[in-house]
């Protein structure tokens, strides 16, 4: 049996709480022989369980260090999905290991650090893999099926910018891949608004409200438009790609992508504190 490893700073978290359960519903309706086996976390989280708890519970064992984790596995997931500024740090055994390694969402706290990552595991044939699941909800995929070319797309969801914009900016770059030129900030106190604009003269907005779902308007090229009014089945089809890109070692996601996302991030941060100003893309 091939053995998942998770690093985290703490485990007690949503993400970590869910893919042992997710991975192995996917192992009983595919046969995959792998599980989740091993885990560690630098700390816990107030309130939260610790690290033998969590294990505990999740039918994983507790290992001491990183190396251990990286030792033992045959795949390693990095998650901290809400502490991006740890990743380099927590990453960077896994990253020299050679063995695959998913980064769980946001990739990391700007485009240069993401960039180093890339770095670090090319130098050591380390394959790399990071998404938010909101590329694979079934809509998005049925979508990119059809080939039709994309004038613009709007995004609508809520949270913090900080953890919560990284969804809306991998739909936008899903759909209309690299090559954001500029970025403005037309935001209220309590409501992001963001447009993007490309050098092909496609278009995006991110909308950011409290209580919205995750939906998108698109026009196409030829003036028709489509209204997506929910996002689906996004978990089961990340962990399916997951368990592919460890099987193969061939992330679904280009490279190029995941770091147009981050440095629309990082562009999205400059712009929220300069109101109405175009602010450049850096990639």
């Amino acid at each position: 049996m091939k053995k998942i490893g998770f690093i985290d700073f703490y485990l007690d978290e949503w993400h970590a709480n869910n893919y042992p359960i997710w991975i192995r519903e996917n192992v009983q309706a595919t046969g995959r022989d792998l599980d989740v086996a091993y885990a560690w976390a630098e700390t816990k989280l107030a309130g939260g369980l610790d690290t033998i708890s969590w294990c505990k519970k999740h039918k994983i064992k507790a290992l001491t260090s990183i190396e251990a984790v990286v030792e033992k596995s045959d795949y390693l997931i990095v998650l901290a999905p809400d502490h991006p500024e740890h990743h380099e740090r927590l990453g960077k055994i896994p990253l020299m290991s050679g063995k695959p390694v998913y980064m769980d969402k946001t990739f990391s706290p700007d485009v240069e650090t993401g960039k180093r990552m890339f770095e670090l595991a090319e130098q050591y044939h380390t394959p790399l893999f990071s998404s938010s699941a909101l590329r694979f909800s079934n809509e998005l995929v049925d979508l990119k099926k059809n080939n039709r070319r994309l004038k613009y797309v709007a995004t609508t969801g809520s949270g913090t910018y900080k953890n919560y914009a990284v969804h809306q900016f991998e739909m936008i770059v899903s759909l209309l891949g690299v090559g954001a030129k500029h970025m403005k900030s037309l935001s209220t106190e309590h409501a992001n608004l963001l447009h993007v604009e490309y050098d092909n003269g496609s278009q995006a907005t991110l909308s950011q409200m409290q209580h919205m779902g995750f939906q998108l308007q698109l026009q196409f090229d030829n003036g028709e438009g489509l209204w997506i009014p929910q996002c689906t089945d996004m978990f089961p089809r990340l962990i399916e790609s997951v368990l592919t890109f460890f099987e193969t070692g061939t992330s679904s996601v280009p490279k190029a992508e995941t770091l147009e996302v981050m440095a629309l991030l990082d562009a999205g941060k400059k712009a929220l504190e300069n109101r109405d100003t175009w602010i450049k893309v850096t990639s």
